[in-house]
């Protein structure tokens, strides 16, 4: 396998990030997973807008899409796979151990894994920590992941794929890697920004393509839902059908089984939505 590290390609056994990078020090960083499909990255504008976002909000110069482009073309060329996982991740670079920013500029690596396409639906935990609305890093994909990780392991001992969080208010956010839609009474409603979770392009997508509405929706909204589907990069939209320990029967739903049927459609006439 090849990755890009600072302009160029090298392959993955000689690559080489310093150890002082502030990436792996103290998680000054931010990154994007873009979907790939036969060497074709989706929606990677909105990605590529983001990442910038994330820089200016950690204070991080702008990262120059050219560049970032670049690379993603080069790795995919590199390393054709039917299905992939292209992961950019920009990080503040050689810096001081402690949380100090040093002078030698950013790091970028972009790398490539092979991904399976998703089941069809999936079961979910929610978790007694909180996502914070107003923190510093709220809206912002970044490197400081250790809280997910945490999480997600939960709901690998408890046979879900995904642990979902609700905000120091009791709202519902969202999962450590996606975005939460709710079906009530037929209509799609889904956290607005404001509830603290990231902006994930595909939730936003989904919202624009199936009309679902931001929502300020109480955590318990989990319990008497009718359905419930996630988004992300690497799931599209992907229903539910056990939260905690309540079952969904005959996920996915009507409505959830249209969203997928409308994204995927979508999705498939448009790369770069």
């Amino acid at each position: 396998m090849k990755i890009w590290l600072d302009g160029g390609l090298q392959d993955t056994e000689s690559a080489r990030v310093s150890v002082f990078d502030h990436g792996l020090t103290v998680g000054d960083g931010i990154f994007e997973t873009v979907k790939a499909v036969h060497g074709r990255p989706f929606a990677l504008t909105r990605h590529l807008d983001r990442l910038t976002r994330s820089a200016r909000g950690l204070g991080l110069p702008d990262p120059d899409h050219d560049e970032v482009r670049r690379a993603c073309a080069a790795v995919l060329d590199a390393n054709p796979v039917p299905l992939g996982r292209l992961r950019i991740t920009y990080t503040g670079g050689h810096g001081p151990l402690g949380s100090d920013r040093g002078e030698h500029g950013p790091t970028l690596v972009v790398a490539l894994g092979e991904s399976a396409r998703r089941p069809d639906s999936t079961a979910v935990i929610t978790v007694p920590w909180t996502r914070n609305e107003r923190g510093a890093l709220t809206g912002l994909k970044t490197t400081s992941y250790a809280e997910n990780v945490v999480a997600l392991a939960r709901a690998r001992e408890q046979g879900a794929t995904e642990a979902l969080f609700g905000n120091t208010v009791g709202q519902l956010c969202e999962g450590t890697g996606s975005n939460v839609f709710v079906v009530l009474d037929g209509e799609i409603h889904t956290p607005p920004l404001a509830s603290g979770c990231l902006a994930g392009i595909t939730r936003a997508l989904a919202a624009e393509w199936t009309g679902a509405r931001e929502t300020d929706l109480p955590l318990d909204v989990l319990e008497r839902a009718d359905e419930v589907f996630l988004t992300s990069t690497l799931r599209d939209v992907q229903a539910v059908h056990r939260v905690d320990g309540r079952e969904l029967p005959g996920a996915p739903g009507p409505v959830t089984a249209k969203a997928m049927r409308i994204f995927e459609e979508r999705a498939g006439h448009d790369l770069d939505p």
